[in-house]
């Protein structure tokens, strides 16, 4: 079931399944990815208890193996409505008979989005609710569409970083990271968007390297800038020869290597909480 929630400026969508935001509307355009099934099916998943894939979709706990698909489950699932006012709305996701089977902990996972003005606040609560030491990722994947007008095109559109740093991506190998870094060469601290951009597959950046990037059209100068301080990776994707959207990805918590060994305890990127402890995070998108 789709919720709305609004700024007056902005009008957004979320829907109950995944707790995934379905639609964003600025003075009526439409920002959102629309998740067409023939080339990406999905707008702005939450990425819950893992980011990214396991080696062999698989991970040990416990000296027992379980099977857990790209990005783990909270997206499939239903999330129960806590709370909403018309800028404000809260789902939660709490551990069920089907998350048991793939996940052997108890949890609490709050999906909270707010609204003002041009701005979406999104915020994470992660609560173990077990008796035993908890091991997450929780991460977020918003689609933007673009172009955003229709005398645009997809190669009008610029990544604005946050200074003119150097900027180091780690390379993946069929969705794994590798040993393999290299340096994101932008121009004044942009770098122009195509679809070779992404040949590769995303671009992954470790060590807190990315606190905020934009996602502006050189001919309208509307965009997105995504604000997520203090989130240790981040994502850049687009599906390969599609022209239509781009996702600006903040996660705690990063794919599999290529050498990974399937501990759970021991995977990259990992977070733990004791019993009874909570985790929050959260980010920020600014439409323009």
């Amino acid at each position: 079931m789709n919720f709305e929630i609004s700024s007056g400026k902005l009008k957004v969508k979320v829907n109950s399944r995944g707790a995934e935001l379905s639609s964003v509307l600025l003075e009526g355009v439409e920002r959102l990815w629309q998740a067409n099934t023939s080339i990406w099916p999905r707008h702005a998943p939450v990425l819950f208890p893992i980011v990214g894939k396991l080696k062999r979709d698989t991970y040990l706990f416990s000296d027992k193996n379980y099977n857990l698909n790209q990005h783990g489950f909270a997206r499939d699932n239903e999330f129960t409505l806590v709370n909403k006012t018309h800028n404000k709305i809260v789902f939660e996701l709490r551990t069920n008979d089907s998350t048991l089977e793939r996940y052997p902990f108890e949890f609490s996972l709050q999906v909270i989005y707010s609204v003002e003005e041009t701005k979406i606040n999104c915020s994470y609560i992660v609560s173990n609710v077990s008796k035993h030491k908890m091991y997450f990722g929780i991460g977020a994947h918003p689609g933007f569409k673009i172009p955003i007008h229709l005398n645009e095109k997809f190669t009008d559109y610029y990544l604005v970083f946050e200074s003119e740093r150097p900027f180091y991506i780690s390379k993946l190998n069929n969705g794994l990271l590798s040993e393999t870094k290299e340096e994101l060469v932008l121009t004044n601290g942009k770098i122009k968007v195509t679809k070779e951009l992404f040949e590769n597959d995303a671009l992954v950046f470790e060590n807190a390297q990315v606190n905020s990037v934009s996602l502006v059209s050189s001919i309208s100068k509307n965009g997105i800038e995504l604000d997520c301080k203090n989130w240790p990776y981040f994502g850049i994707w687009g599906k390969k020869g599609c022209e239509e959207f781009i996702c600006l990805e903040p996660w705690h918590g990063i794919t599999d290597s290529v050498n990974a060994n399937g501990d759970l305890k021991q995977k990259k990127g990992i977070n733990k909480l004791n019993s009874g402890e909570s985790f929050e995070c959260s980010f920020s998108m600014n439409f323009f």
